[in-house]
């Protein structure tokens, strides 16, 4: 704990969300009185691979909570294995590319995890997988170097069989010659590459490479949001979407896997905010679309009895 001001004391815990994500707790001291604010930021979920689950709490006054998945629970981590071999197994089958758009930090490693896991497990074919994106790459080395954070099922795994992230057939690229010269490989591959919601980066060129041809996959592991190439695509059914200033038809196989998300679902936050001994005053919900935000905001107050608000866009709340 430390005190950026007088009267405030303010201390980092874990969120459980992406490598090094905190919740942060703020205690306010003024007049004899003092009040408890917590900040969940993104919360994770409890019982993911690599990294330990979020910090509970047993009091706060105020909590301001992530409601990204406010409006729906996710799949079972089991159901995600089984959904990830299948699209490997049937692409593989029909002799096309499995191309996942993934966000460089926590996701592009948790499936790199999950892969490790099925091959170990010899549930799929060994196919070339390329990790396509100079900043997963980093920041996969970044998790290597600190295993103090792993949670114990990534440390047993770690001293069973070596690391998840060094797999035979697994190819860390990083110059751009290189990522171009994927498109050229015959047979199936997979290939993972940033940005998450195909918004930019190395994954654009796979996807114009791969979007139409039938016998190929375009394996969606997060959130895609409203507006987002991502969300098009998801929400294509055949018709067309514009890449790098071309329009191509989707006739690729279009996949979403939910269990891969890294954010708490609903009952995972409401379970999360039923550690706390008594209600908050009030609970806020940001960072969630609209719907989601007010969907998780009768949700609580059907679950908790809570006083419950979605802020508006630059709103000023007074906390007596």
């Amino acid at each position: 704990m430390f005190s950026p001001l007088k009267g405030i004391e303010v201390s980092f815990h874990e969120a459980g969300h992406i490598l090094g994500a905190s919740i942060i707790k703020i205690i306010l001291h003024l007049n004899g009185q003092s009040r408890t604010i917590l900040f969940t930021g993104d919360l994770g979920r409890n019982n993911k691979p690599i990294i330990r689950d979020p910090a509970v709490f047993e009091h706060a006054d105020y909590v301001l909570m992530e409601s990204t998945y406010g409006d729906r629970e996710h799949e079972n981590t089991e159901n995600t294995k089984d959904q990830l071999a299948q699209a490997v197994i049937q692409t593989w089958k029909a002799g096309g590319n499995l191309v996942v758009p993934s966000f460089s930090i926590e996701r592009s490693q948790e499936v790199l995890y999950f892969l490790n896991e099925l091959l170990l497990e010899d549930r799929i074919p060994h196919i070339m997988t390329f990790l396509d994106s100079p900043m997963a790459v980093k920041v996969t080395e970044v998790f290597e170097k600190h295993p103090e954070l792993y949670d114990r099922q990534m440390r047993s795994l770690i001293l069973k069989n070596g690391s998840p992230f060094s797999f035979k057939g697994l190819i860390k690229v990083q110059a751009t010659a290189e990522s171009k010269a994927i498109n050229h490989i015959k047979g199936t591959v997979m290939i993972i590459a940033g940005s998450g919601m195909c918004t930019g980066g190395r994954i654009k060129h796979h996807l114009a490479n791969n979007i139409s041809r039938p016998e190929s996959t375009i394996l969606f592991v997060g959130y895609q949001a409203q507006g987002t190439l991502g969300r098009q695509i998801l929400d294509s059914n055949g018709g067309e979407v514009r890449i790098l200033g071309q329009t191509y038809r989707v006739k690729a196989r279009v996949v979403k896997v939910h269990g891969f998300s890294a954010h708490a679902d609903r009952r995972e936050m409401l379970d999360w905010l039923g550690n706390l001994k008594q209600l908050p005053r009030k609970i806020f919900l940001v960072h969630g679309e609209r719907e989601s935000a007010e969907s998780f905001q009768q949700y609580l107050k059907d679950n908790l009895g809570a006083d419950v608000m979605v802020p508006e866009y630059q709103q000023e709340v007074t906390l007596n």
